[in-house]
């Protein structure tokens, strides 16, 4: 099982939660499809799921709430990138002309968090670690294996998240697809919208690992959740884009194995 014990460097995708209408029904759905473990927690966290596979964490889900009055976040996978120093990456953020849209904050003693929005309107979340280092199963069965960029602006958005640690580089193989990296190691792509929907804004995809796309694919509709993108071959495994039953959009993969490829 391929877990992590060790404190994630600054600009790796490190967590992922989803802010949904009913959280009873999300964390009854993800369940069923990924064999997560999860229950509303306290008052004292706003009732935030930690979910957990194998009794480690992996995701987080919680109900959405209206800021300040404000209107409701949508329903959405957030993906959070790590960070050393939450305000000098909010900072960062706002001199390169990206917006923050959740001021650095403390949760509790597990550690600091901030929501943020990059120039071309990509939302992502920052986690400084203190307690709680972010998801620690990734890359098998229903955990995360891959955190994607889809962007209006390849060049805009290379400059900016170099500013967070992160450079791209092109892929071998895959024309118009740049992977982001963090030193040495691969840690997400970065694509054009060429092949979206018209109409599609920038965003993070967050890619979870399946053993079987095509019959998670099956479950997922029965319990009333959509396909957007059917299962189909592609040069990194077997994917498809889905929602869940509240509009949440994510990706499904059944990666194929290091040096088969």
């Amino acid at each position: 099982m391929p877990q992590v014990t060790d404190r994630y460097e600054p600009g790796v995708p490190c967590w992922v939660d989803l802010m949904v209408p009913d959280q009873q029904a999300a964390l009854d759905f993800y369940r069923d499809l990924f064999g997560w473990q999860g229950e509303i927690g306290p008052a004292e966290t706003g009732g935030y799921s930690v979910c957990t596979l194998h009794g480690k964490p992996v995701a987080g889900i919680m109900a959405a709430m209206s800021p300040d009055g404000g209107p409701t976040p949508p329903t959405a996978w957030t993906a959070y990138l790590a960070s050393d120093d939450v305000e000098a990456s909010t900072q960062a953020i706002m001199d390169s002309g990206g917006t923050v849209m959740v001021p650095g904050m403390d949760v509790m003693d597990l550690g600091r968090m901030a929501v943020a929005a990059d120039p071309a309107g990509a939302v992502f979340g920052l986690w400084q670690a203190k307690e709680f280092t972010g998801s620690q199963v990734v890359n098998e069965h229903g955990a995360v294996v891959w955190s994607e960029l889809n962007t209006s602006d390849l060049e805009t958005a290379g400059e900016f998240y170099r500013r967070l640690g992160i450079r791209t580089t092109t892929m071998e193989g895959a024309p118009g697809y740049y992977a982001l990296k963090v030193g040495d190691r691969t840690v997400g792509g970065m694509q054009g919208l060429d092949n979206s929907p018209p109409g599609t804004p920038p965003h993070w995809m967050t890619y979870f690992a399946i053993d079987d796309v095509d019959s998670t694919v099956d479950a997922l509709i029965r319990a009333n959740g959509s396909v957007l993108v059917p299962p189909f071959d592609m040069m990194a495994g077997r994917m498809a884009v889905v929602q869940d039953p509240q509009g949440a959009t994510f990706a499904l993969i059944k990666p194929v194995p290091p040096g088969t490829a």
